[in-house]
């Protein structure tokens, strides 16, 4: 069996295929892994099949690093070469319409009939991944931008504040405030962007809730970008404003809430500097 490195040729037919199953998974169709993994073995030079199963572990942790879906049957093995991490990029460059999907989950009868979503606990110190797990995924994370692809992906940011719309009606009302339920608003969509916040809402107990929405297909340790003046908003608002974090959007959304001061959570890093002329 070879032990040579894997060639670009070989790293685009798998990944390739393990797209196909991807998206078999995503969209609940049946699939065999081991017919797949034998379709593919005359195709890469020799290689056997625990080789190839090893590799779409690979790819696993490789999507994960890119705030993507993976397969759950695959779980992520991590110490991949970059040269995957390529062929992965060249898949999703050739596909765009992969990042662009939307769950198809949302119920016909309305929004207003959607469950609330799983609340958990935010990352911490505590749970993170072992370290070189963790620094190969931000790695990745800040070299393809991956916050900055899900930041200008419109379509993922306004389904997800339309789900975080639904999750508050279905939590007023399941706390017996329909009169507050009535009164949230859409902030983003109503007035436009602009006033740091995405959602106007209440706890049940009538405090306002000004609600900044940041969704991603990806993990709960996913970047994500904010603004300056979402920042001060969360400054000067402290005891109404919130970042709702909905993640794995693409399949079961899950979040976490962040309270200000942001930096009490996260790191934040400039990543954009105005340039003025003298």
């Amino acid at each position: 069996m070879s032990s040579e490195p894997w060639t670009d040729e070989e790293n685009d037919l798998i990944v390739a295929d393990y797209f196909a199953m991807l998206a078999d998974d995503v969209f609940g169709r049946p699939y065999s892994k081991a017919e797949h993994r034998r379709t593919l073995l005359p195709l890469l030079n020799g290689r056997s099949e625990g080789s190839i199963e090893f590799k779409h572990q690979n790819i696993s942790a490789v999507l994960k690093g890119l705030g993507e879906d993976w397969i759950p049957g695959y779980k992520p093995a991590f110490n991949f070469q970059m040269s995957l991490v390529d062929a992965v990029v060249r898949w999703l460059a050739i596909n765009p319409a992969w990042l662009g999907r939307l769950p198809d989950s949302r119920p016909a009868t309305g929004l207003e009939e959607s469950a609330p979503i799983w609340i958990g606990p935010p990352p911490t110190l505590s749970n993170q991944p072992p370290p070189l797990e963790l620094e190969q995924m931000l790695h990745i994370a800040g070299k393809f931008d991956v916050a900055g692809r899900d930041e200008r992906n419109r379509a993922l940011g306004r389904a997800g504040e339309e789900r975080v719309l639904a999750h508050e009606w279905a939590s007023l009302r399941s706390a017996g405030r329909d009169d507050l339920a009535r009164k949230v608003r859409w902030v983003s969509e109503e007035d436009g962007d602009g006033a740091g916040y995405d959602i106007a809402s209440f706890a049940p107990d009538g405090q306002a809730r000004l609600i900044e929405v940041k969704t991603t297909n990806g993990w709960e340790r996913t970047p994500f970008h904010i603004t300056r003046n979402e920042l001060a908003v969360a400054d000067e608002r402290r005891s109404e404003w919130c970042l709702f974090r909905l993640w794995n959007f693409s399949r079961e959304p899950k979040a976490f809430e962040l309270y200000p001061p942001l930096d009490a959570h996260v790191t934040l890093t400039a990543t954009a500097f105005v340039a003025g002329f003298h």
